[in-house]
């Protein structure tokens, strides 16, 4: 492996080019025709315009993408995450046009990616599963034979769904036989795969995640578990490691539990598996995340493993030098997650150009972004803007530090989560770890408004 291109954009993309470049790695970046002026593009060796501004049309092009390869000598390819990062097809394409993809194998993607066949290499394993059919569910009326087993609320899922979509509930008979089929749609739409299954909903669970790595030669280990529990919508705002309802115990069991499933799909990367914790502090298998995650950031921090180089190393075919008794968790780290989103609307898409730009510094603040002053936020793409990690020494430090990153973060020309972040973390029930996945839909519901960002947003220009 000599030369990686990089096909992702965005702060993952300047990620990854860090990584490869200090592993001696030269880097070819691809943009759109909207990301001319992208920082990633310029901080590359070298890059390719690969199409107009919208994804399908750029980002999720596979021969524009190969064709980049040929150009340019790439001999390897990183798909950091969304896009193609967990399309079975890419990855085999890849591997059949000769190029190292720095991930797991295209039927290891296609094993785990089937959300059906994930949850039955989970019951191999003797990892609880949550309650639900035992494959794809093909018509209305066995899907009404399922549901009855294991009642309602239900979640009808799309097989191939991920990142909280493709996601339908019913809570009733009556509401599973209109959803269904409206479900079934979606998927097509969404994933050019209209397959479902259903999966009883775990009332007010927690979600926490495991980050785990396996080389090609049978090591693995994990890294200790995320806490995503702060979601707008199915979509992660904040993440924390270590969770907070979490012990030492319960971290074992699901470090165990994770490992075992990768072990199983003979699992050659980076990457995630997902839990749902019940009231009782049970846990259930809900999915492997087969890619690099959005918060890898806070694992990095806690450990002092570099999680995109782990990758790439085991993509050119290291054995991991890690055993599990030599990973250290050292204190408390959060993530939140700037984006460029109106929190007094409903989180509306905040797109426009940052006319001011300036990120917070100092000890235990890591600032991951491609964002900078003058540069316009395109309406296409992911809206994020930044992601502030923060490092203390137990949670109540961490929280103080984030509130004085916040502060110091200066932003002007679009809406933020800032004044979110800033409500969150003076919430009391956030404070006293006193809630569950559907907390935030909940405040949205009663009318809040997260500290009228508006006002706030002016206050924040005018001492710029």
């Amino acid at each position: 492996m000599h030369k990686v291109l990089i096909a992702n954009r965005g702060e993952i993309a300047v990620r990854i080019i860090r990584a490869c470049h200090d592993l001696g790695l030269q880097t070819v970046a691809v943009y759109s025709q909207g990301d001319t002026d992208a920082f990633h593009v310029h901080q590359a060796d070298e890059a390719v315009c690969i199409g107009e501004a919208p994804a399908a049309k750029s980002y999720l092009k596979i021969p524009n993408i190969i064709a980049a390869c040929e150009i340019t000598g790439a001999d390897a390819v990183h798909p950091g995450y969304g896009f193609l990062s967990e399309n079975a097809n890419f990855a085999s394409i890849c591997e059949c046009s000769g190029l190292t993809f720095i991930g797991p194998t295209s039927s290891t993607i296609a094993l785990l990616g089937d959300k059906a066949q994930a949850k039955a290499m989970a019951r191999s394993v003797r990892c609880p599963v949550i309650p639900g059919s035992d494959g794809i569910v093909e018509s209305v009326e066995l899907g009404l034979k399922e549901a009855r087993k294991f009642g309602f609320p239900i979640f009808i899922k799309a097989v191939a769904g991920g990142g909280g979509k493709g996601i339908r509930i019913a809570i009733s008979e009556e509401d599973f036989i209109t959803k269904f089929e409206a479900a079934r749609q979606e998927a097509q739409v969404n994933f050019g795969n209209p397959d479902v299954y259903l999966e009883k909903m775990i009332v007010n669970p927690r979600h926490v995640e495991v980050q785990v790595m396996g080389d090609k030669f049978g090591n693995y280990v994990h890294l200790g578990e995320r806490d995503c529990t702060i979601q707008r919508r199915r979509q992660k705002l904040i993440e924390e490691t270590p969770s907070p309802c979490v012990d030492e115990s319960l971290r074992k069991k699901l470090g165990a539990a994770a490992v075992e499933i990768v072990r199983a799909a003979k699992y050659h990367s980076v990457g995630t598996v997902e839990f749902l914790l019940d009231q009782d502090r049970n846990f259930y298998f809900m999915e492997v995340n087969t890619r690099i995650q959005v918060e890898h950031t806070v694992t990095e921090v806690l450990t002092g493993i570099d999680l995109v180089q782990q990758q790439i190393r085991i993509a050119r075919g290291e054995k991991l030098e890690l055993r599990q008794k030599d990973v250290q968790f050292n204190g408390h780290v959060f993530e939140l997650r700037i984006n460029a989103e109106n929190p007094h609307l409903q989180f509306a898409p905040s797109p426009g150009v940052l006319e001011h730009y300036l990120p917070p510094g100092g000890p235990h603040i890591r600032v991951d972004s491609a964002c900078y002053g003058g540069y316009r936020i395109p309406p296409y793409y992911d809206s994020m803007i930044a992601k502030l990690i923060i490092h203390g020494k137990n949670r109540t430090e961490t929280i103080a530090r984030a509130k004085r990153a916040l502060r110091e973060f200066h932003i002007r020309g679009v809406h933020t989560t800032i004044p979110f972040h800033q409500f969150m973390l003076e919430d009391t029930r956030f404070l006293t770890n006193e809630y569950t996945i559907g907390y935030i839909d909940q405040l949205i519901s009663e009318g809040c408004t997260f500290g009228q960002t508006e006002t706030a947003d002016r206050q924040r220009a005018d001492r710029i």
